[in-house]
């Protein structure tokens, strides 16, 4: 397959000229040069740079054009072109987004100390340390050295370098974008691979970076490349859609026509819907109407006039207000702005209008590269951020995968988890208690919040706050919701096996099973946070959190027939004096102890375990998880804690299952001041009109 076949351009008629058209390359004219002009192999490339930069001085890219020309001598392509030809292409791409000329110099650059014998050192003599950085970033590491390790290794080490420098990942796309691009030449099987590769990892990231102009064009050639049926289906669907009438552009022009009226200054183009993109409206819809095939969009000048267009399109057409949305005043995780909307025209046609700013057109079609020298120097301190300078281009989710990658040395689980956290799709915004805000993938739960704010002191959350009410961590979040995160004082606590299915992100998911395999025990104790959501019967205040039952400090009321053990009481049955009560020892010189009718003992015996003799000293304060079962009636909620509180205890949490034939179950761990005061408590929650039954609980709260 040629790269010419997995490259459709759309039919004429559909072209849009705000779209940036970064597919056409020429064949590269390898001219003479002069000491002081250009090369001609690079004039088309300083065409395109002067278009967005006018005053940029290019004697540094002849330098560096020169330099890997001579490096690159004698190299070819697969396809039989000279090497050269490849810098030349991903720079021109670059180019034509608007990078500034350091990124440029460095896309010239870009293969040279991979396979030359030029060396770092060299590119830091002759074009200083931020070229240099650059080169590096995107600089494969050895399949001799890392062996199968090396492609998830090397996108480490992009990675790393990007979140000093989001450039560096700008030209790994572009690179990336040219090489598809002339993919025809490669086996099939290596094709496949590549392209796997590029869907799963390189076009999430130039979704997140926002440089919607490299990912439209990468997913239309991996679209060929892994679906080529669909592929040639969706080709045919936009070439009868060629003769078939210009429906987007009648309402263009209607469109024109109001704005003209209302004296507003816009720029109404006929935008082509990418192959993918049909694809996926074909999917969604079914049978294609004509103007599924590409959108509207207008240009303005200033934001005001986005609303100004917006008011003036809802009131002299028909909108879909289903198909609203602001991304102006709430932009898109990757920079992205602009106002969406439907609207019909009189004969009935359905057109979907993008509204934006020439410079937001700018921004989302080239995201961070638009931004240009992120680093360019400013007045006053540079800002740092520990140590290093602050990048005002890196996204929370950025920050986030690099955190959680230092955690994951082996490059396989590196590799799955970094696959993961790409395919999630938007990124929500919540706020902390304390004023500051968390960034999250969209569907998060409260998990994931206390893993991004305390990292692993997490593992003793026992619940949470959002919105100002109790909820148990997993509670999926919302945008804009607040989250209070509610840490156990007890150091021993520790995750459940159940928060992994509710952890969405690796930085939480990674932790959380370090600590499982370290501490096996914990299967049979219940956990900081139990996060299977208890359902509420409609009492708020009874949407409590399950508490952190594992792993209490050492006990002074509980002794054990074993030297320097730590004793910990266990979560699953809360033993407390005068329970009779057994012990198992576990890593780390721990002693759990237990009631002895625990079903845990046996489970434990079962496994080879040895008892371990406990005996109590003394009454002393305590903790204990007690079920209340009773027939529904108002108040009885209010009743209960009141009995509770006049026995002297605290609630530490309180969960309320729903009524299942007019009985409820509530679920209370509280605080006693007196382990010998438990009996009487037991009593007194009896007495309480409707309750028929109170118990201590003999396994995890949310059982």
């Amino acid at each position: 397959m040629s790269a010419e076949a997995t490259n459709p351009g759309a039919p004429s008629r559909m072209r849009a000229r705000a779209r940036i058209d970064i597919r056409r390359l020429g064949r590269v004219a390898l001219g003479p040069t002069s000491r002081d002009r250009l090369p001609d192999a690079i004039g088309h490339v300083a065409e395109a740079h002067r278009a967005h930069h006018p005053d940029a001085d290019l004697t540094i890219l002849r330098r560096a054009y020169v330099l890997a020309e001579s490096s690159h001598r004698g190299q070819m392509r697969k396809s039989g072109e000279p090497y050269i030809t490849h810098p030349l292409a991903v720079t021109l791409i670059l180019a034509e987004l608007g990078a500034e000329t350091t990124t440029l110099t460095a896309a010239l650059l870009h293969d040279t100390v991979e396979d030359t014998d030029v060396t770092l050192d060299q590119v830091r003599t002759q074009f200083g340390e931020e070229v240099c950085f650059l080169v590096d970033g995107v600089t494969k590491l050895e399949k001799v050295d890392y062996g199968a390790a090396a492609e998830p290794e090397t996108f480490r080490k992009m990675l790393v370098a990007t979140g000093n420098d989001v450039r560096v990942m700008s030209i790994k796309l572009a690179d990336r974008l040219h090489n598809m691009r002339t993919l025809g030449v490669m086996r099939p099987e290596k094709q496949a691979r590549i392209a796997k590769v590029t869907r799963d990892v390189l076009i999430p990231l130039a979704e997140r970076l926002g440089v919607q102009a490299l990912k439209t064009e990468l997913e239309d050639l991996v679209f060929a490349i892994l679906h080529p049926e669909e592929y040639e289906n969706t080709r045919a669907l936009i070439a009868a859609d060629a003769t078939a009438g210009d429906p987007l552009g009648v309402i263009a022009e209607e469109v024109r026509e109001v704005l003209r009226d209302a004296d507003l200054a816009a720029e109404v183009l006929v935008r082509p819907r990418h192959f993918v993109s049909v694809h996926r409206v074909r999917l969604k819809r079914g049978e294609l109407r004509g103007t599924d095939f590409g959108r509207l969009l207008v240009l303005v000048g200033e934001d005001a006039d986005c609303y100004g267009v917006l008011g003036e399109l809802h009131t002299c057409f028909t909108p879909v207000i289903s198909e609203f949305k602001d991304f102006i005043a709430t932009p898109k995780f990757n920079l992205y702005q602009s106002l969406h909307t439907a609207v019909a025209s009189p004969d009935g046609q359905v057109a979907e209008i993008l509204i934006r700013t020439h410079q937001m057109h700018k921004v989302a079609e080239a995201g961070v590269v638009a931004l240009g020298n992120p680093y360019a120097p400013t007045e006053g301190p540079e800002p740092t951020v520990e140590g290093e300078r602050a990048d005002p281009t890196r996204p929370g989710w950025l920050s986030r995968l690099l955190e959680w990658q230092e955690s994951t040395p082996d490059p396989d689980t590196f590799w799955t988890s970094l696959r993961a956290d790409l395919a999630q799709d938007g990124e929500i915004t919540v706020f902390r208690s304390d004023g500051g805000t968390l960034g999250l993938p969209a569907g998060a739960s409260c998990v994931d919040a206390a893993y991004a704010q305390y990292g692993e002191a997490a593992h003793g959350c026992i619940g949470a706050r959002v919105n100002g009410r109790l909820a148990t961590l997993s509670t999926v979040l919302g945008d804009g919701d607040t989250v209070q995160l509610l840490l156990a004082h007890d150091s021993g606590s520790g995750p459940s096996p159940d928060w992994l299915d509710h952890a969405r992100t690796p930085a939480a998911r990674i932790p959380i099973t370090g600590w499982l395999a370290a501490h096996p025990e914990s299967e049979f104790r219940t956990s900081g946070g139990q996060p299977t959501a208890p359902r509420t019967a409609g009492e708020a205040a009874a949407t409590a959190p399950p508490v952190a039952h594992s792993g209490r400090p050492a006990v002074e009321n509980a002794v054990v027939d074993l030297p320097d053990a730590t004793v910990r009481l266990a979560g699953c049955c809360t033993p407390v004096p005068p329970d009779a009560v057994t012990g198992f020892a576990v890593r780390g010189g721990v002693v759990t102890v237990h009631r002895e009718e625990c079903p845990a003992v046996g489970r434990m015996e079962a496994r080879g375990r040895e008892r371990v003799g406990v005996r109590w000293l003394a009454t002393g304060d305590c903790r204990v998880t007690l079920v209340a079962e009773s027939f529904g009636r108002p108040r009885l909620l209010a009743d209960l804690t009141e009995a509770i509180a006049t026995a002297g205890a605290a609630v530490v949490s309180a969960t309320v299952e729903p009524p299942s034939e007019q009985r409820v179950r509530h679920t209370y761990t509280l605080q006693l001041p007196d382990a010998g005061g438990l009996p009487g408590l037991m009593r007194a929650m009896r007495e309480v009109p409707g309750v028929y039954d109170v118990s201590r609980a003999q396994h995890p709260a949310t059982a």
